[in-house]
C-alpha cells in the first residue's frame, strides 16, 4: 500500500516554509536507513529508509549474522510500507518501513533494504536480552541542531567508537535546527551515517522539531513519522513523539515537552498518561527524556509548566534519571535538589547536555541545584546499566572524560549518588 503525504497541503504559506533548499533529489539506492527502538526491542526492530519518489514498492531482508558469507541464501523478505513526502516544489521521495518480529534476544543479526538492483549493503545489530540481570550501555546526546554535517558528525563517531555495542541511542530533543528543511535532516543523517543503521535511535522531539500550523497549533516536523518508526503507545495525537520502551530493567519514556509548553490539553494528557506509567512499572530503572530542562542553566529561562506538573510525579515514583536540551550546556544535579513535600533530597538526577556546536555563555549561571556545570563544549554520555547501579559518563567531542557519576540503588530508601568526576578535571567555566 502507497500512502501520499503532501508536505505542503497545510496552506501556501506551509508550503514555502517546507521547500527543500535546493536537496539533491534521492534515486532508486536506499538512504537514509536508520534503526528505531520498538516497545519489545529483545525480538523486533523497527527500519526506515528512503529512496527516490518513482520507488513505490521496497523490501528489507534479514537473516542470522554469520561469518559465512552464505548467510544470505537464508535471508527473509518482508515488503515495507511506503509513504510519499513531498516538500514544496523541489523534494518528492518515499519513505519505507517496517518492523521484524519474532527474533531471538540477545543476537547478532543481519540485514539490508531496497528492491530490484537497488539495495543497501548488509548491516549489524544486537537485539536486547530477554533478562533484567543482563547489564548494558546506551548513548545520550542533547541538542545536535546547526552545523551538523561538519561539527557534529565528530561527537556521534566518537560516541561510537567508545560505546559500539550500545543498545540504543537516545536524543534529548532539537535534532536539526528548521522542522521541515530536508536539507539539515540530510546532513543528520550523512552525520552519523552507518550508525544510525546498527544502534536503534530513540529521538525526543524538541522545539525546533516542531512547527507552527496556520491556525497557531504546532506539529512535528513533516519529515518525524515518516522517517522514524516509533511506538505507538503514547497519548492520542501525540504518536511517535510521546511514548516509551521497556530495555532488560529500564523504562524509558519519552515526553513531548513542545506541545507540553504550548498546550494545556497535551500537558495534562501527558501527566495522565505518565502517571499510569510510572504507577505500573515492573523495571529497577526508571529514564524520562524530554527537551526544555525542569531545571535550566540559563538565568532567562523558567520551564515552570513541566516543573510544576512533572517534577511530583518524578519524586511520587522514584525516576532515576531524566535527560535534558535546550540550554546548549551542560549541567547536572541531584543532591542539592528537594524531593517534593519531603524536607529531604531528591533522589532523581536532572541532567542538561548538548552534543552540537550551537552554544549558550550568556545568561548561563552557576545555580544551586547544580553538582558538576560546562559551557562551551560539546559533550555525549555513555550510561551502563546493571541491575544494583547506574553508571554515568559524559565525555568531550575529543574523547576525554569530563564527568561521571554512579547511582546506586538502595532499598527503602533513595540512589546513592557516588561522583566520579576525573581528578584534575576542572569544570568549564
Amino acid at each position: 500500500m502507497v500512502k501520499f503525504i503532501v508536505g505542503c497541503f497545510i496552506s501556501a504559506f506551509t508550503c514555502v516554509y517546507l521547500q527543500a533548499w535546493g536537496q539533491e533529489l534521492p534515486d532508486s539506492v536506499p538512504r537514509r536507513i536508520i534503526l528505531n527502538v520498538t516497545e519489545k526491542m529483545a525480538s523486533s526492530v523497527a527500519i526506515n529508509w528512503q529512496t527516490s519518489s518513482q520507488v513505490r514498492e521496497s523490501f528489507a531482508e534479514i537473516a542470522l549474522a554469520d561469518a559465512d558469507p552464505r548467510f544470505v541464501d537464508k535471508a527473509v523478505r518482508k515488503k515495507a510500507e511506503t509513504e510519499f513526502v513531498r516538500l514544496g516544489d523541489t523534494v518528492s521521495s518515499s519513505y519505507h518501513s517496517l518492523v521484524f518480529d519474532d527474533l531471538t534476544p540477545n543476537t547478532k543479526y543481519a540485514y539490508r533494504v531496497g528492491q530490484g538492483n537497488s539495495w543497501s549493503e548488509w548491516f549489524h545489530f544486537v537485539t536486547a536480552s530477554d533478562k533484567e540481570t543482563d547489564s548494558f550501555q546506551f548513548i545520550y546526546f542533547g541538542d545536535v541542531q546547526v552545523n551538523i554535517r561538519s561539527l557534529w558528525s565528530r561527537v556521534i563517531r566518537e560516541a561510537f567508537a567508545k560505546a559500539p555495542n550500545a543498545r540504543l541511542q537516545l536524543y534529548a530533543g532539537d535534532i536539526i535546527n528548521r522542522a521541515n528543511r530536508d536539507e539539515e535532516w540530510a546532513d543528520w543523517f550523512e552525520a552519523g551515517g552507518f550508525i544510525h543503521s546498527m544502534i536503534p535511535g530513540l529521538p525526543s522531539p524538541g522545539n525546533h522539531d516542531h512547527f507552527n500550523l496556520p491556525n497557531g497549533e504546532r506539529a512535528a516536523s513533516v519529515l518525524w513519522r515518516p522517517q522514524f518508526n516509533l511506538p505507538l503507545n503514547g497519548p492520542e495525537g501525540l504518536e511517535e513523539t510521546c511514548y516509551f520502551v521497556d530495555v532488560q530493567g529500564v523504562r524509558f519514556i519519552s515526553l513531548n515537552s513542545d506541545q507540553a509548553e504550548e498546550s494545556d490539553h497535551y500537558l495534562e494528557a501527558q501527566r495522565i498518561w505518565l502517571e499510569r506509567l510510572l504507577q505500573h512499572n515492573p523495571n529497577t530503572w526508571t529514564v524520562v527524556t524530554f527537551h526544555h530542562p525542569i531545571y535550566s542553566p540559563k538565568g532567562t529561562r523558567d520551564n515552570k509548566r513541566m516543573r510544576e506538573t512533572f517534577k511530583p510525579l518524578f519524586d511520587r515514583y522514584h525516576v532515576d534519571l531524566v535527560l535534558q536540551g535546550h540550554d546548549h550546556t551542560y549541567a547536572r544535579g541531584m543532591s542539592k535538589i528537594p524531593m517534593e513535600g519531603k524536607g529531604k533530597a531528591s533522589g532523581t538526577m536532572y541532567v542538561v547536555s548538548v552534543s552540537g556546536p550551537k552554544m549558550t555563555g550568556s545568561h548561563v549561571e552557576k545555580k544551586s541545584w547544580m553538582d558538576r556545570s560546562a559551557i562551551y563544549t560539546q559533550l555525549f554520555q555513555i550510561v551502563d546499566v546493571s541491575p544494583q547501579k547506574l553508571s554515568f559518563k559524559a565525555y568531550l567531542a575529543t574523547g576525554e572524560l569530563y564527568d561521571a557519576f554512579d547511582l546506586i540503588k538502595q532499598e527503602g530508601n533513595i540512589n546513592k549518588l557516588v561522583e566520579q568526576i576525573p581528578a584534575g578535571v576542572p569544570e568549564r567555566q
